[in-house]
């Protein structure tokens, strides 16, 4: 099996972060086929990246600007028979490419995804911070599986498809995703969760794979461990899941939101109360923050739902 790892990149900000992501794949118990460097339209990038780079295949990104279009990009570009996704602020472990490689052993499988921990760059987990909702952060939350298991969608900066089969489909939507509206850029996210519902429709029998032995650290940068930012992040996930939707309905586009929100978030709320109750009071807010993120998620995807509505020819 051959897997081609594509990493996104967009910023020379981040050229410490990239050179690491690199690193960790060039440092897989299993060689990876190729890697790719996408790089979204940043010329400077893309030049200092080949020069950095020259037994790795760099490239600009050919679609529509953002990280959809890149990840099309990189699946164009690939050879290999499994097409394996890598964030850019991301390092993973050694063990991680042979593992998402074995998921695909099962002809079945489709897509693979792996457990994505997060690395706090201000060393530890703000105390406020509820696990349910680590995924506003990138990273596998409370709430998903803990073995291997088929699962509705994987995380798209920890994940593998099978190459042909991203452009059979459409690829990833670039109408999807990380964006700016207006002035202030809008953390947008879901492109990965439309693409897996929108491949297992139209393959039936399709099968996503929870792969936990498939781990990566994700960093989270200190503005990413605000409350404002955890705000806002929710709202967006709420305006992403009303597009999902509106792509592939809303049973497949809401079914792992509504067992999450009826299940997991009301258990991690008794969970940071009965926290209080032992003396970690740090639990009133990891409860708190359970109750603003499921209402402004849901505030999110009423706005966007209406937007769509009113916008219907």
């Amino acid at each position: 099996m051959r897997t081609s790892v594509v990493i996104c990149v967009y910023t020379e900000e981040r050229w410490e972060d990239i050179r690491a992501a690199v690193a960790s794949v060039e440092n897989q118990r299993r060689e990876p086929y190729e890697i790719i460097l996408v790089v979204d339209y940043n010329a400077d990038l893309l030049l200092r990246l080949k020069q950095e780079y020259p037994g790795v295949i760099v490239v600009e990104n050919t679609q529509e600007k953002g990280l959809s279009g890149g990840k099309n990009t990189g699946a164009a570009t690939a050879s290999g028979d499994i097409v394996a996704y890598l964030d850019d602020d991301a390092v993973a472990e050694a063990g991680w490419l042979e593992a998402l490689e074995e998921g695909f052993q099962d002809p079945a499988v489709v897509g693979v995804g792996g457990l994505t921990r997060p690395l706090w760059a201000t060393g530890r987990r703000p105390g406020w911070f509820p696990r349910e909702f680590d995924w506003t952060v990138g990273c596998s939350y409370e709430g998903m599986p803990t073995r291997r298991a088929p699962i509705r969608n994987v995380m798209g900066g920890n994940a593998a498809f099978r190459r042909e089969l991203v452009g059979q489909v459409g690829g990833f939507h670039t109408g999807i995703g990380r964006s700016v509206q207006g002035r202030k850029p809008r953390p947008l996210g879901c492109e990965e969760t439309e693409f897996c519902i929108r491949l297992s429709q139209r393959i039936p029998g399709a099968v996503m794979l929870f792969e936990p032995a498939a781990v990566i650290g994700h960093k989270v940068p200190a503005v990413r461990a605000r409350f404002a930012y955890f705000r806002a992040r929710c709202y967006a996930e709420g305006l992403s899941k009303a597009l999902v939707t509106h792509s592939v309905g809303a049973g497949d586009g809401l079914a792992s939101e509504r067992a999450h929100a009826l299940k997991a978030l009301p258990l991690g709320a008794l969970r940071g109360l009965g926290d209080v109750l032992r003396g970690d009071l740090s639990g009133f807010g990891r409860a708190g923050a359970i109750v603003v993120g499921l209402a402004w998620t849901t505030w999110g995807y009423a706005v966007g739902s209406l937007r769509l509505k009113v916008a219907k020819p």
